[in-house]
């Protein structure tokens, strides 16, 4: 049987053949982005790319190369996000959506690398099996769905992935082992006042003066009741009451997201959430209620695949950086339940014609050169789960 280092090497020399079209596809992809739940053509268009039998999961697609024994999962993304484009790339997206967070390039580099593995099915230890995940961005998470539906029962041995990363320098990979992100939990408040004239303000209760105090309340919840040793994050990202200035509203709303590494923290920040919302509604004459959507679990790299990647990285040009642990989240994490999981980052500063963007900005814009650095991370992370 082929060692990791030689499975390695087929594959990069076979990578190299896929490459052209797979840029072709990524561009196909790029120009034409489809939200969370909706990727029919995304969809489509991987699979008849792919050239093998594919079987669609929800608006996704799950593809394996023939073999023997459980099969080492990749996954790709495959929605994008409601952002306005402005990349001025021949190819950008004009329908109001846009990639701006690498999908194109990981799907792209996922067909590349099933269509090389397809050659050397005779030779490969275990089945490669292509994960082209729908819902990345939004909820219902795609990863759940495709956990609580048993697409992937059974059949897995292990499931890796690589993000782009535009803070990481062109040609470096992190794969570390642990934790790498944060668990999510995302709640919306809403208060219940009395509507008055704002010119009488003794005759209503006011919802917008008790949601101003409870966003001033939760932003102590961590600073003060979690140990600062500990990663959390607290922030709220709207509020939204009144149509007139002089009008005391009904209601007033307010959202937020809770990213936090220890299952603990996740616990009594959510408890203490509900706690002051509560208390301070009540101080103001009004109600409230909380929407809690429990999110991801953190994401934590398996440390048998992570060293094995470690490695690998030279024999397929990287050089090694450190994980770019943060706070925030990516619903990849929901695979560890039923397999080991692992995901790399491949960065992006420096890469040719790169302009530095943050992920999600509206002039986020790989190179085209960087479907063939991600397809060759995915091989990396491949080989390592296959012998781990």
């Amino acid at each position: 049987m082929l060692s990791s280092d030689e499975l390695l090497e087929l594959l990069l020399a076979r990578l190299d053949h896929e490459l052209p079209s797979a840029r072709r596809l990524r561009q196909q992809i790029h120009a034409n982005p489809e939200l969370a739940h909706s990727e029919h053509s995304t969809a489509a268009a991987v699979a008849q790319g792919l050239e093998l039998q594919c079987k669609r999961a929800g608006t996704g697609v799950v593809a394996c190369t023939r073999g023997t024994g459980q099969a080492v999962a990749v996954r790709a993304e495959l929605d994008g996000l409601p952002i306005d484009e402005r990349t001025e790339a021949p190819f950008a997206a004009v329908n109001g959506a846009m990639h701006a967070c690498g999908h194109d390039v990981h799907a792209a580099a996922l067909v590349a690398l099933l269509r090389a593995a397809r050659t050397l099915e005779e030779q490969l230890p275990v089945p490669l099996m292509g994960v082209f995940q729908p819902s990345e961005e939004a909820y219902p998470s795609g990863a759940k769905m495709l956990v609580d539906e048993g697409h992937l029962d059974s059949e897995v041995r292990a499931i890796v992935a690589v993000h782009v990363h535009p803070d990481l320098p062109w040609g470096w990979i992190s794969v570390g082992q642990g934790p790498i992100n944060a668990a999510c939990d995302n709640l919306k408040i809403t208060v219940e006042g009395q509507a008055a004239h704002g010119a009488y303000p003794h005759l209503g209760r006011d919802p917008i003066l008790a949601i101003s105090s409870i966003v001033m309340g939760l932003n102590t919840l961590v600073s003060r009741r979690v140990d600062p040793l500990h990663s959390a994050v607290l922030t709220v990202g709207e509020l939204h009451s009144g149509s007139a200035e002089n009008v005391i509203p009904a209601q007033a709303t307010a959202t937020l997201t809770l990213r936090t590494y220890e299952a603990a923290d996740r616990r009594t920040l959510r408890a203490l959430v509900e706690q002051l919302v509560t208390s301070t509604a009540q101080a103001y004459g009004c109600t409230a209620r909380i929407e809690t959507t429990e999110g991801e679990p953190v994401l934590e790299n398996d440390g048998r695949i992570s060293d094995r990647a470690a490695k690998l990285a030279a024999a397929a040009g990287f050089r090694l950086a450190d994980p770019p642990r943060s706070c925030g989240s990516d619903d990849f994490s929901f695979f560890g339940v039923i397999a080991p999981i692992a995901m790399c980052f491949a960065g992006l500063s420096g890469a040719p014609g790169f302009e530095p963007r943050p992920l999600h900005h509206p002039k986020f814009l790989p190179p085209d050169e960087a479907v063939a650095s991600v397809a060759r991370a995915q091989a990396v992370l491949y080989a390592a789960a296959a012998y781990a």
